[in-house]
């Protein structure tokens, strides 16, 4: 696997220390969670009156979605590959369309060097 962006560091970060499903991350980061504050939310040991974090999560989706997880699951490691796709098909195409940009401006242009007879 490649470099891990900045963006799904943290993702990845709250699904160890927490130990959280691929799912719940989906639903959590669905529901615009921040990772960082998850540890304020999974303190159910020092207080007991609340819900553990998965719980937590899936009520929440629950409530906002009428669903009790997303249709599609995917990893945090399918979307890193899936962004980088993204981003090697959108460098490529640029490329074309600079190099067709370039070919018809030369098209476009008459030669400087050639002299009218």
């Amino acid at each position: 696997m490649n470099k891990i962006p900045l963006k799904f560091q943290p993702w990845i970060d709250a699904r160890r220390r927490f130990k959280l499903s691929h799912a719940h991350i989906q639903m959590a980061r669905e529901l615009g969670m921040n990772p960082k504050k998850m540890g304020s939310i999974a303190n159910q040991k020092q207080e007991q009156w609340k819900v553990p974090l998965q719980e937590f999560i899936a009520g929440c989706y629950f409530k906002r979605f009428n669903r009790s997880e997303p249709a599609e699951v995917r990893s945090l490691e399918q979307l890193i590959e899936a962004e980088a796709m993204r981003r090697k098909t959108k460098l490529a195409q640029k490329a074309k369309d600079t190099l067709v940009s370039a070919k018809d401006s030369d098209i476009a242009k008459p030669d400087s060097n050639a002299s009218a007879v």
